[in-house]
């Protein structure tokens, strides 16, 4: 767990963990980018993928797009991490600031819940790129997440409802 980790939080459903890397298997998105799910504790949740060509920009850097699909999705399963169990969680919002070229042997996005909520949830976010030993500080995000109570993810609304998911 990252040193950043500053708050301690209590899980409303025991079973977080296994919901989040069962939910992250299910992630289309994250299996196509070659992600990895790593720690996920209450209030944390890291993500890391390794980079390659298909995911590079012209100058091959790893793309700010994989970046944000990353910490949006580590933010989100960090929220997720202290939601009820018969809730799914969304993103609403989040801002990125990119500040360094994202290359390395390894990316890694962590996501930070700051403030938990009954209807929502403040988290932050930061991508490193990792080379020799080192880590650099690529990407910072911010994000609002909505609890979406007594539906648990998956579950549809309806016709043409969209599926819950992290991030």
């Amino acid at each position: 767990m990252a040193a950043s980790v500053t708050a301690s939080f209590t899980p409303a459903f025991a079973g977080f963990e296994s919901r989040v890397r069962e939910s992250f298997a299910r992630q289309g998105a994250m299996a196509l980018v070659g992600a990895q799910l790593g720690d996920v504790r209450p209030g944390y949740c890291a993500i890391s993928l390794l980079p390659r060509p298909e995911i590079s920009q012209q100058h091959g850097y790893v793309h700010a797009g994989i970046l944000a699909t990353l910490v949006d999705t580590a933010g989100g399963y960090a929220g997720y991490t202290l939601f009820p169990e018969d809730s799914s969680v969304l993103t609403v919002e989040f801002k990125l600031n990119l500040l360094a070229p994202a290359q390395g042997e390894r990316i890694v996005a962590e996501g930070f819940v700051i403030k938990p909520g009954r209807t929502l949830a403040i988290t932050r976010g930061e991508v490193h790129a990792e080379r020799g030993g080192e880590r650099v500080l690529v990407a910072m995000m911010q994000q609002t997440l909505i609890v979406i109570r007594g539906r648990a993810e998956g579950a549809t609304a309806g016709a043409g409802s969209r599926v819950a998911k992290a991030g």
